[in-house]
């Protein structure tokens, strides 16, 4: 199912600051890029999981740059990995996607790029907080299997367009979903793809998640001349495939 894809760009390890602490990622801007995509993994993942980094390679065969950083520092994640306390905590997330998003806008190869986030898991409602803060930074999210609802509050403050992917068979996930949907006032779409549970890992169900993904940011973040018909297609506001 996630066979190796051609990539574009060169790959990069890059450390970001984000208060007091730093965080590593892995930055790769495709020749010539047109969009950069952050990534927010989920519960107890890392820059190094293996379907982000899938959904990151048919990105940036669009010609979308992509950064998929650890949101914990390495003696963080230790401890949640016994307390499971970090991962929850939505609001610590959130402004180091923040201060991700302000440091790509500081590096020559991307300053000039529209900025979207990949939320997945917990990583989802880090996105949407983020982006509710900061709705000049962001102009697209997408959630994979992600907990929009952790996002509370903030949900009906959010400008940027947003796609929640959902698991047919998942669920829990898909209510916590559809609740989270109906509080969103931006351009908004919920795509349940079916067969799938929650880490999408029945055959075809990731490569559905990336090509709903890469059509989304390529409407969003790259420029009118560079997109495509098919990329311009397609309805907002409903329910996909449910």
């Amino acid at each position: 199912m996630m066979q190796q894809r051609a990539s574009s760009g060169k790959e990069r390890l890059v450390q970001i600051p984000a208060g007091r602490v730093a965080l590593e990622g892995n930055l790769r801007v495709p020749e010539p890029a047109r969009g950069v995509v952050v990534f927010a993994h989920g519960s107890g993942s890392s820059r190094f999981s293996p379907r982000n980094r899938f959904v990151a390679d048919v990105l940036a065969q669009a010609g979308l740059a992509t950064l998929l950083m650890d949101l914990l520092t390495p003696d963080e994640e230790a401890v949640d990995e016994l307390t499971r306390h970090h991962r929850f905590d939505i609001g610590l997330l959130a402004g180091r996607l923040i201060a991700a998003s302000d440091w790509v806008r500081k590096q020559p190869d991307t300053e000039h790029l529209a900025i979207g986030y990949f939320g997945a898991s917990t990583g989802g409602g880090a996105a949407l907080v983020a982006a509710a803060e900061r709705p000049d930074l962001v102009k697209a999210i997408v959630s994979r299997g992600g907990r929009p609802d952790l996002a509370g509050p903030a949900l009906p403050l959010v400008q940027a367009p947003t796609l929640l992917i959902v698991g047919g068979r998942d669920e829990v996930v898909i209510e916590l979903n559809r609740q989270a949907f109906n509080q969103l006032r931006c351009e908004k779409r919920l795509e349940v793809v079916p067969g799938a549970t929650h880490l999408f890992e029945e055959p075809g169900t990731l490569e559905q998640v990336a090509r709903l993904a890469r059509d989304w940011f390529v409407r969003f973040l790259l420029p009118t001349e560079m997109r495509s018909p098919a990329a311009l297609a397609g309805g907002t506001q409903t329910h996909g495939n449910e």
